[in-house]
């Protein structure tokens, strides 16, 4: 059996601990399928004293600092596990690489932001740099792209990449419930940070499909041409006439080659209810491959968590350990090509729109002759009674007076985005409707 293969450990959080719990598990099982065995020789976190399970961590050489245990002759791989886009994670991985060190990382932050650049820095150096945890946790969607689907030109990627947003809008539609009060179930369970904005905003799904896109097209990464929604607008109202119409609302990464240019966006999106996409639920994360030799591949699992994360990690260790060095982003960083972004108003699909419409004769031919007038053509409408009283300033008698509103939901056949935008803003612009127009758009699949 070939030398032990030395690890040094920076994070010592849940995923950290995790990926200590199954080396220690699996380590006999490890050894027999890598050749050699797999050891932690040094670790590094914000706190020496910090409980970590059952895990005795004076057997390890302690640092302080990650990039001091980076540049470290000891270690052979950085599993690097802080998280960030800069700071410390970014230094301690460029060190390493810079050393001659192999990487494993599950950042897909710092991947985002800085994934070529330290492609080609791992491939200058000779040395693996690799991340299958930083993209749905568990699910080997990294190796897919990158290993077992590498016989197809890949047309389309999309899938659910956030499991707390999956959560709630699962929770949402089950249980009946307010996004805000499903949002504070998730933080109290673990689910939801005490700030949420990063996941249901829809910025982590965006920094894990920019990485997806690079592996996918073979472009550089580029976070910055991502088109970002979040959830917070999406109401139980929506979740209700969604199903009505046959259809389930999820939060959905997508990017496509169009032949004009690459599509990546993150947005709320109405998938129909029997497609595979539509019974994902609670944490769990899916992603469907389109390629033009194997079709449509899904594949599903837990997208974060100690132990499906660490499982991951230490995929990409075992890789290692086997003598296996591929370039990061799937071909040589030198033929990455820059991506050309496809404009998102040239977007082509279906829509949903939602609306409260005054309870008044002719209101709904207005709006009628609004999508008309867009070259809009609508699939089906679903109209309900007034009931909501809505006070207008500046009117009546008493300077203000109540209307009764009504809700009014249509659903467009395919049309462009631009067509879709114009029509809202006259809508809003001209006070055809109470409050704003609310839009999401649909994956027919």
């Amino acid at each position: 059996m070939s030398e032990t293969l030395k690890l040094g450990l920076a994070g010592l959080g849940t995923v950290g601990v995790g990926v200590l719990d199954l080396l220690r598990a699996h380590q006999d099982l490890l050894a027999q399928r890598a050749g050699r065995r797999i050891e932690v020789v040094a670790v590094s976190a914000r706190s020496r004293h910090k409980p970590r399970g059952d895990h005795d961590l004076s057997r390890f050489a302690w640092y302080d600092d990650p990039v001091e245990m980076a540049r470290s002759a000891e270690i052979d791989v950085l599993v690097e596990l802080i998280g960030g886009e800069d700071g410390p994670a970014k230094a301690a991985v460029e060190v390493a690489l810079a050393n001659g060190r192999h990487v494993v990382t599950a950042n897909k932050a710092l991947l985002a932001h800085h994934g070529t650049a330290l492609a080609r820095l791992a491939e200058e150096k000779g040395v693996a740099l690799n991340f299958e945890a930083a993209v749905a946790g568990g699910i080997p969607i990294v190796k897919t792209l990158r290993e077992a689907l590498s016989g197809n030109r890949v047309r389309r990627v999309f899938g659910i990449l956030n499991g707390t947003c999956n959560y709630i809008l699962t929770k949402m539609e089950e249980e009946e419930r307010d996004f805000a009060d499903v949002l504070k179930e998730a933080q109290e369970l673990g689910y939801a940070e005490a700030d949420p904005t990063f996941d249901i905003g829809g910025f982590d799904a965006a920094h894990k499909l920019a990485i997806l896109t690079s592996l996918a097209f073979g472009t550089e990464i580029s976070f910055a041409d991502v088109y970002v929604e979040g959830i917070e607008h999406v109401t139980l109202a929506d979740i209700r006439y969604a199903r009505e119409l046959g259809y389930r609302i999820k939060l959905l990464g997508i990017t496509v080659d169009t032949g004009e240019g690459i599509e990546q966006r993150v947005h709320p999106t109405l998938v129909p209810i029997g497609s595979p996409i539509a019974e994902i639920s609670g944490v769990f994360n899916a992603v469907e491959v389109r390629g033009d030799f194997v079709d449509d591949v899904m594949l599903s699992g837990r997208g974060a968590g100690a132990h499906p994360t660490a499982s991951a990690v230490v995929s990409d260790i075992v890789d290692i350990a086997r003598g296996i060095v591929l370039p990061p982003l799937g071909i040589p960083a030198e033929q990455l090509t820059p991506l050309k972004r496809a404009r998102m108003r040239a977007h082509e699909g279906g829509y949903y729109v939602a609306m409260e419409l005054y309870d008044r004769p002719g209101e709904m031919a207005k709006i009628a002759r609004v999508f008309a007038d867009a070259k809009i053509s609508i699939e089906s409408i679903v109209q309900k009674g007034p009931g909501i009283a809505r006070f207008m300033p500046g009117a009546g008698e008493a300077k203000g007076e109540t209307r009764e509103t009504a809700p009014f939901i249509l659903i467009t056949h395919d049309t462009t985005e631009q067509a879709m935008r114009t029509a809202m803003e006259r809508i809003e612009k001209e006070g055809l409707c109470a409050g704003k127009p609310r839009m999401i758009r649909i994956e027919r699949l």
